[in-house]
């Protein structure tokens, strides 16, 4: 008995073939699906060292940086041509994700690395317009800003992909500020490592001749010591004029130039008190390094 033959079979076969052979022409020319989820962030670029200003930067990935400095404005847009939450960073992967808090004010957002930089000067990073606008310090050259590496949920990084601002973080507290703000100074080397100098010595008025030979002669009443000619608070040193002068008009202190440093100073004071007090107030601004000496 003969089985009834289908001649569609071999038809079947050749167009089953010629899929699985890459014979569709169609589906070749398909372009690539773009990467979308935590897939979008991979593989991180570290890249090679790389000279900015004399200064050589080696990229690593460290995932506790946390550092202090100034942030410029970054020219250019973020991912998708928006302008975008990005920054430019000269040491961390890329993408990198990171915390922004600006000194001034507290404020702290999240932002997305996605470039090399800056490629002059001495700032710690530079923001896209949109990040300085969401961070409040657009149009500063040089904003005092605190970037901490961070490892954010999924969710923000898609928002920030797509060039979109994540929700601000909390504000930084004041005190937290303070510290940031001394950090920023020591590791500039404007603040003096010295050991706060003691108050003066004041010797002893001599006695006259006929008080030593007359028992019933008083000595004249020795100067008291709370009394000086002239005393000053040396609140810190700083390697700018703009810095240095915006301590001393918070501080109502007054500037002195010692070659390329400004130092900011209060008083001069003619009692020990006067000076005790104005240093009791640079320290509590949180210059713990102010001392008393002696005017120059």
């Amino acid at each position: 008995m003969r089985l009834p033959v289908n001649r569609f079979a071999p038809l079947a076969v050749l167009i089953f073939l010629a899929a699985c052979g890459g014979g569709n022409e169609f589906a070749r020319n398909l372009p690539p699906e773009p990467a979308n989820g935590p897939a979008a962030d991979y593989p991180m670029v570290i890249g090679a060292p790389f000279v900015v200003d004399g200064k050589t930067y080696t990229p690593v990935d460290t995932m506790n940086y946390d550092a202090v400095g100034y942030a410029g404005m970054l020219e250019g847009s973020g991912t998708s041509g928006a302008p975008g939450i990005s920054a430019a960073h000269r040491t961390m992967p890329l993408p990198s994700y990171v915390e922004v808090t600006a000194l001034t004010s507290g404020k702290t957002i999240l932002v997305r690395i996605e470039r090399r930089g800056p490629m002059t000067g001495a700032r710690l990073t530079e923001l896209s317009p949109g990040a300085a606008a969401q961070l409040g310090i657009t149009g500063q050259e040089r904003a005092a800003v605190r970037v901490r590496r961070v490892n954010p949920p999924e969710v923000e990084r898609a928002i920030l992909r797509a060039g979109q601002a994540a929700p601000a973080r909390m504000d930084t507290p004041k005190s937290l500020l303070a510290v940031l703000t001394r950090k920023l100074d020591q590791q500039d080397g404007v603040l003096p490592k010295a050991v706060p100098a003691p108050g003066p010595i004041l010797k002893p008025l001599p006695v006259p001749p006929e008080a030593a030979t007359t028992p019933s002669a008083s000595a004249p009443p020795p100067r008291p010591a709370a009394q000086t000619d002239s005393l000053i608070v040396q609140v810190a040193a700083f390697s700018t004029h703009e810095r240095a002068a915006t301590i001393a008009a918070k501080l109502g202190a007054r500037l002195s130039q010692s070659r390329r440093l400004w130092r900011v100073r209060m008083g001069p004071f003619a009692a020990q008190a006067e000076a005790a007090a104005a240093l009791a107030k640079a320290r509590a601004a949180g210059y713990s390094d102010a001392r008393i000496q002696r005017a120059d």
